[in-house]
């Protein structure tokens, strides 16, 4: 599947969930949080230090959110994208992205042997979504 279609897949989530997103608004955990908002797609963020990010209820790992979400956006370190990947592959995610600098070759291979749409390849959220700093 070329990375239009796995965009277009992962896009077609119910709702989505952000793994490593930030409070702090200078970081990529919090815009890609912020750009989900901007395109008015419902989208829970998972932090397991806060309660609440952009006014959104945050939940603390993957195994917490909803059943709708089915897409799944990382903005983590590689070691901890690997965990997260696990917790997915756990929870029934069906695609994930991995934000450039998040990815691994386990983490990936891990979500290609659990049949996950991928998307690892350097696309951007923020550039697919067209996010703006306000």
């Amino acid at each position: 599947m070329d990375t239009d279609k796995k965009i277009e897949k992962f896009l077609s989530s119910k709702k989505f969930g952000v793994a490593g997103a930030s409070a702090d608004r200078n970081k990529y955990g919090n815009k890609v949080l912020r750009c989900y908002q901007m395109n008015n797609l419902p989208v829970i963020p998972i932090n397991p230090k806060v309660s609440e990010i952009e006014g959104i209820t945050a939940v603390a790992s993957v195994k917490d959110l909803p059943e709708e979400v089915e897409s799944l956006s990382i903005i983590t370190p590689p070691l901890v994208t690997e965990r997260i990947v696990g917790e997915a592959i756990a929870k029934g995610i069906k695609n994930i992205w991995m934000q450039i600098g998040s990815e691994s070759e386990k983490a990936i291979e891990l979500c290609e042997r659990a049949g996950i749409n991928t998307i690892a390849d350097g696309s951007c959220i923020l550039v697919v979504l067209g996010y703006r700093e306000h």
